[in-house]
């Protein structure tokens, strides 16, 4: 089965979080992950703030491997629907759109997606 991984997700893969390797199994088989072009946006930013623009480059490298996603139509008007029931944000309804278009489980940590349907919750420890 096809999974998206949430940006959270990389961002704990890239930096080995305490959730990395909960992520690790789904990175390591990028024909399986599915992109949408909104995480490709909220890597490269994260990376290149964090780091530098070589590196986010590198990163978005990575994810070119994965199947990417560019936002349609169908996807938008999904994303409002699923935003308007969900009360997600803009971004976390096109991400969660994405994964429903696109037969993907959702692997994330974001508390936003926790009890929605076909995703994959990893709860983070407190500090």
């Amino acid at each position: 089965m096809p999974v998206l991984v949430d940006t959270c997700g990389w961002i704990e893969w890239l930096t080995d979080g305490a959730l990395a390797k909960r992520f690790a199994p789904h990175l390591k088989q990028p024909e399986e992950v599915v992109v949408p072009t909104a995480i490709q946006f909220e890597l490269y930013k994260w990376v290149k703030r964090e780091r530098d623009e070589v590196t986010a480059l590198e990163i978005i490298g990575l994810t070119e491997q994965c199947s990417v996603v560019p936002l349609d139509t169908a996807t938008a008007l999904l994303a409002a629907d699923l935003s308007l029931a969900h009360r997600l944000s803009f971004a976390d309804a096109l991400i969660y759109a994405t994964a429903q278009q696109h037969g993907a489980s959702l692997a994330t940590s974001d508390d936003h997606f926790e009890k929605l349907p076909e995703v994959e919750f990893y709860r983070k420890r407190a500090r």
